[in-house]
């Protein structure tokens, strides 16, 4: 047994060292491996099936919403990044350069995309002309680059895979609109499928995105009460279209700016699902996400008709459309265990002899560890069962968390200690004025991550500067 406990021991405790624990689990449930190139990520099979289901559910929420998906070049002339000042200077610093072709040097450099508004408002501005080609509503699924400092799987590296779309529309209003439906389809996102709640609302101008008017975020909050920016939506207003020159005739025949969107969310909401669930034996996936929901598990394998029975399950329950495997290796069921839970797959089924003999089964939640026998006639009805209360218990148990880690600060001094103990998010007012932002940051390394849709007033003046407040704000320490 000494061996079979190992593996869960290889783990370090998240309440002993998170970012090791973090690490750890990224490792052992075989997610990714470290590559030789600087800061880049190999997506194992377990890694890339995960981002494949939250691919496969987004995409088709997208297009229910009449998004097409396109592919864009992966490198950008130098002249049509410098085009939109703003954006390119919030850039700048990560833009990864391309400056030869084989052995000769390139007339103008190519960066490698960090984003692609640049390359879509040059492709709008020859596809655009007549109100009748709006709006215009494209998506591309590809990997970006910036050149990060310190990285860390998923949370941080050179190259990470993303969806960004990129909407052109007729008038601010319909901009304005398509931004939020986006918003709200992460958010939905993110509680319906990976059993995370998130806070709505909108970045500060510090904090928005690089030529945007307007950014919006969902925002979630990790077990050890760091934030983390899931997915985020971006008005642009008329502003990369008078830089690109992307105009139409409108009903009138008179020429119009167009109004743009682009949002966004990446292979950075895996590192959410493994903050937000994991625990001390590995990973833990929410049952609709994950990519096997339950692991076979055959007891005394060599016996005969033991294997034979796991199958006939497997098969059974894949025709009833659940994500199904076998473990048949000859590991022993211990280790076999162990692997399952690491891996954080929703539940497994054990058969042994005596289970055969009983017609019936064991099915264990990796959640709670919870173990339910059922009679073999009512598997998949009882499996169904066990996995959609798991999905809920994730969720209810997640959503305590963040409602528990929400504090509110009208002091200063309130609002350092909240911020010290690393509390999770602190709601305080703010006076909406940069430098005041800036000076939170540098005193305590705390960032704005919202302004809540739903504003409320706990207090008349500023937390920090004591000047008369304008917004509600969640600030917290991020990754």
């Amino acid at each position: 047994m000494a061996k079979e406990k190992k593996l869960v021991e290889a783990i370090t405790a998240m309440e002993d060292d998170f970012a090791q624990w973090y690490t750890d689990v990224v490792k052992k449930a075989e997610l990714v491996e470290y590559s030789s190139v600087r800061g880049c990520m190999i997506l194992r099979p377990n890694g890339y099936a995960i981002w494949e289901n939250i691919q496969k559910v987004l995409d088709a929420k997208f297009k229910e919403t009449g998004v097409e998906n396109v592919a864009m070049p992966m490198f950008i002339p130098e002249s049509l990044l410098q085009k939109e000042k703003d954006h390119v200077e919030g850039f700048a610093p990560e833009v990864a350069w391309v400056t030869h072709g084989g052995n000769k040097k390139l007339q103008e450099r190519l960066c490698v995309r960090p984003t692609s508004e640049t390359l879509f408002c040059d492709f709008y501005s020859k596809i655009i002309h007549s109100h009748r080609d709006l709006p215009k509503l494209y998506n591309q699924w590809v990997s970006v680059c910036r050149w990060e400092k310190t990285t860390r799987p998923f949370l941080r590296t050179s190259e990470f895979y993303w969806q960004e779309g990129h909407t052109a529309h007729a008038t601010e209003e319909e901009a304005e609109e398509r931004t939020i439906q986006m918003l709200n389809i992460y958010a939905d996102f993110c509680a319906e499928y990976l059993a995370i709640p998130v806070i709505k609302g909108q970045k500060t101008d510090k904090e928005k995105f690089a030529g945007a008017n307007s950014t919006y975020t969902i925002e979630a909050l990790m077990h050890d009460g760091k934030a983390l920016q899931s997915g985020t939506s971006h008005n642009f207003g008329d502003g990369f279209a008078k830089a690109f020159d992307i105009q139409y005739t409108d009903k009138d025949n008179k020429l119009q700016y167009v109004h743009q969107t682009s949002w966004g969310m990446s292979t950075r909401i895996i590192g959410a699902i493994i903050m937000v669930h994991g625990d001390d034996s590995g990973l833990v996936l929410p049952p609709k996400i994950a990519p096997v929901q339950t692991m076979i598990i055959p007891i005394m394998q060599k016996k005969a008709g033991v294997l034979e029975k796991a199958e006939e399950i497997r098969q059974k329950l894949a025709e009833a459309g659940f994500k199904v495997k076998v473990d048949d290796s000859d590991k022993s069921p211990g280790w076999k265990f162990s692997e399952q839970e690491v891996q954080g797959i929703p539940t497994r089924v054990e058969i042994g002899p005596k289970d055969i003999e009983k017609n019936q089964a064991v099915i264990v939640r990796r959640d709670t560890r919870e173990k339910t026998i059922v009679s073999l006639d009512e598997l998949e009805t009882k499996l169904a069962e066990v996995l959609d209360q798991m999905q809920k218990d994730m969720f209810e148990r997640a959503k305590k968390h963040l409602n528990e880690h929400i504090v509110e600060a009208t002091t200063w001094d309130e609002f350092k200690e909240h911020i010290e103990k690393q509390d999770g998010f602190v709601k305080a007012m703010w006076c909406g004025e940069t430098e005041c932002e800036e000076a939170i940051k540098e005193e305590t390394t705390a960032t704005t991550r919202c302004m809540p849709f739903h504003q409320e007033h706990i207090s008349d003046v500023c937390v920090h500067c004591g000047k008369p407040a304008k917004k509600l704000v969640y600030f917290g320490k991020a990754y």
